[in-house]
């Protein structure tokens, strides 16, 4: 199995992709059009690069696609709901009349929320060999090993190419009940009419590592038939506009500029892993949203605390990322290098018990403007966070220190282009060779709600008024990074070490 373009992983993809397409469950969001007559309605091909969100029970039906004509969809791609199925990958398929019902569920399962997977659905049902009808491929490799593999009769309409029906992003049209939306990141959406392309069509091996898959520009090399598209997703103020050239637009709802996004294949961002926290007991009292950017605790009973990881880690180099918070109840920020699992305390996190944390932390009722230094807590140290300030996170493993800046100032007269002098810095970092440090978040108070809006700049979940890249170009921030810090994702991994 080949691997995808994970937290950690950086190639140079060559052909860059510039913009992916936010889907917060949330919001119900989707994109509509409505097909045409078809090129050839027995032959097809969809192929689209997506990053998985919040993985919370009520999003675990993730549709990406799905097909109808204002009734039960006929076709859909989709992350299955059933137990035994759960975050499998399905492929579901019937002719209009519903005599003629094929699936395809994956064995494997795609649950890793810090990685892109591409996806490849050919379906050519006039092969005389039915496994050939339906082909799944995930990040460049055809699957062969499934749960539920029941295949398409010959010459059996593709629901997902007959004209007048709906096609659907994001979203399941249950006898007019919009449903089971999608959560995460959509990139590089093309469908082809009349033609049953391969994965390598789409995507090809890196060359310097051939076990990554990146994905490659396919537009002029493509016939994408009368129902055909494309949606690269670059115009913010029109997400759902095909530039294919056919000319086949989807209407967008509850989509907004602020979901056009720079995480994508080529370039992955860090965001919150909704999979690497530690709750109090075996209950979970928060949930992450907007595409794994916002961290909010339900506040629900007592002993309540819990502590948020993310999905990138850095070793060396230095790098810039920042935060929001919407209220003064609680506020736990900074980072770890211990497994969450094993070392966070007893009440659930990690600022306030054991060694491996540095940050800050600030609420009402206790002490603000506490620093966090390897799990020691000191208090009074600046003036504290009010609700709506945006915190600026500078960690330099080149020299050991962390700061954090508040609404453009940092504490402490902190000046994170010191360098080895760490003037003003809010402590030192160990760096001891092959640690990594991981962004953690964290809820402190116990029986109070709080929201924490991170922004890794991949895709912002609060309102950037300024927007500040870094030295690279990368990232969208409020504040500009300091000199020689950059934006947590894979290209300046790849450059500037993790």
């Amino acid at each position: 199995m080949p691997l995808i373009l994970g937290a950690q992983s950086a190639v140079d993809a060559g052909y860059t992709v510039e913009n992916s397409c936010r889907f917060n469950d949330n919001d119900e969001p989707r994109m509509v059009r409505t097909s045409g007559t078809s090129t050839n309605v027995d032959k097809f091909t969809l192929s689209f690069w997506f990053k998985l969100g919040n993985k919370d029970v009520d999003a675990a039906t993730l549709v990406w696609f799905s097909e109808g004509a204002g009734l039960d969809p006929q076709s859909s791609v989709s992350l299955n709901p059933e137990t035994a199925k759960l975050d499998c990958l399905t492929f579901y398929g019937r002719d209009p009349a519903g005599a003629n019902i094929w699936e395809l569920t994956s064995n494997r399962k795609f649950r890793d929320v810090g990685a892109w997977y591409h996806v490849v659905w050919a379906y050519d049902s006039t092969e005389s060999v039915d496994t050939n009808r339906v082909k799944m491929f995930v990040n460049g490799t055809q699957e062969t090993s499934f749960q539920t593999a029941t295949y398409p009769g010959l010459n059996v309409d593709g629901e997902f190419n007959r004209g007048g029906t709906n096609t659907i992003i994001g979203a399941f049209d249950a006898n007019g009940t919009w449903m089971n939306w999608a959560d995460g990141y959509m990139a590089e959406a093309a469908f082809i009419d009349g033609t049953a392309y391969a994965a390598s069509d789409f995507g090809e091996f890196d060359s310097d590592s051939p076990t990554m898959w990146k994905p490659k520009d396919f537009v002029d090399d493509l016939t994408f038939g009368d129902n055909g598209y494309y949606l690269d997703f670059k115009d913010s103020a029109d997400l759902g506009k095909d530039v294919s050239g056919e000319g086949n637009d989807f209407t967008t709802t509850n989509l907004a500029a602020a979901d056009q996004a720079t995480d994508v294949p080529t370039n992955n961002f860090c965001t919150i892993n909704p999979l690497a926290w530690k709750p109090v007991g075996t209950s979970i009292y928060s949930i992450v949203s907007e595409g794994n950017g916002i961290y909010t605790s339900s506040g629900a009973g007592t002993g309540n605390n819990s502590s948020v990881g993310c999905t990138m880690g850095f070793g060396s180099g230095k790098w810039y990322w920042e935060a929001k918070t919407t209220n003064t109840v609680t506020c736990w920020l900074g980072v770890t290098y211990v497994n969450l699992g094993g070392n966070a305390d007893s009440n659930g996190y990690m600022f306030g018990g054991g060694n491996g944390a540095y940050g800050i932390s600030t609420y009402t009722g206790g002490t603000n403007g506490e620093k966090v230094v390897d799990g020691t807590q000191t208090a009074g140290v600046f003036a504290g966070i009010a609700a709506n300030d945006i915190m600026s996170f500078a960690y330099d493993l080149d020299n050991g220190y962390f700061y954090v800046g508040v609404n453009g100032t940092y504490v402490t007269s902190g000046d994170p282009t010191s360098g080895a002098s760490g003037t003003g810095a809010l402590g030192a970092l160990s760096t001891t060779a092959g640690r990594l440090y991981y962004p953690l978040i964290g809820n402190g108070n116990y029986g109070a709600s709080s929201v924490l809006q991170m922004n890794f700049g991949g895709c912002p979940t609060f309102t950037i008024a300024s927007g500040n890249a870094d030295a690279d170009g990368y990232g969208n921030f409020e504040y500009a990074p300091p000199s020689g810090y950059f934006a947590l994702c894979t290209k300046n991994l790849g450059e500037y070490g993790g």
